[in-house]
């Protein structure tokens, strides 16, 4: 990795290490998510203080946040010297910083809006695919942690298709669903055992979303 690719990257994972969850509360006079709910610092969490601005203001910050180290990378990059591969890491690197953010004591969230973000910087169409299906599990099912992990699972399929199997984008969207399923291990816990919040569900369970 050549210094200027390394630039962007540390670039990206200081990106990813904005949480809005948590700066959005704070700028409205909201206590920490990280105190209430599930204490994960994301949208769904969120939701559960009651303020839906606030949750939908996580959720776009959270998103823009992916978008924006891809595009970064995309956009300045080639200048450099830099490809799709530089991208590829940079997308990474967003998404580990949502997750382990340095802001935060390495306490972030669960990466579903973040990897939204991402995906709309690969393809935007990989980016509807997915969301589509998180809408469509959350519209029949209610429950915001198997939306995701459905979506998760199903990316690497539709980047497939969409992107092809020789795309660098192609493994990174492996590497994504990974990470992102890793972060929800114990959502799947409670899916098994029948004990997982709903949508909008006030649930006080550190292993919900």
């Amino acid at each position: 990795m050549t210094t200027t690719a390394f630039a962007f990257v540390v670039a990206a994972y200081l990106i990813g290490s904005l949480s809005f969850a948590v700066i959005v509360s704070k700028a409205m006079g909201m206590a920490d998510p990280r105190s209430y709910g599930s204490g994960n610092p994301g949208a769904t969490n969120v939701l559960r203080s009651g303020k839906k601005l606030a949750a939908a203001l996580t959720l776009l910050g959270d998103g823009v946040k992916g978008w924006v180290a891809v595009a970064l990378t995309a956009w300045f990059g080639p200048q450099y010297g830099l490809g799709e591969q530089a991208i590829a890491m940079s997308a990474l690197a967003v998404l580990i910083g949502h997750m382990w953010p340095v802001f935060f004591g390495f306490k972030g969230g669960k990466g579903v809006a973040t990897a939204v973000g991402v995906l709309l910087g690969f393809s935007p169409w990989l980016a509807l695919a997915a969301l589509a299906t998180w809408l469509f599990v959350a519209f029949v099912l209610k429950i915001s942690s198997l939306s995701a992990i459905v979506a998760c699972v199903l990316t690497p399929v539709y980047a497939y298709f969409i992107l092809g199997p020789q795309s660098v984008y192609f493994g990174s969207c492996i590497i994504i669903a990974i990470l992102v399923v890793h972060r929800h291990k114990s959502n799947l816990i409670k899916l098994l055992t029948g004990q997982e919040d709903k949508i909008g569900d006030k649930g006080t369970d550190k292993g919900s979303s």
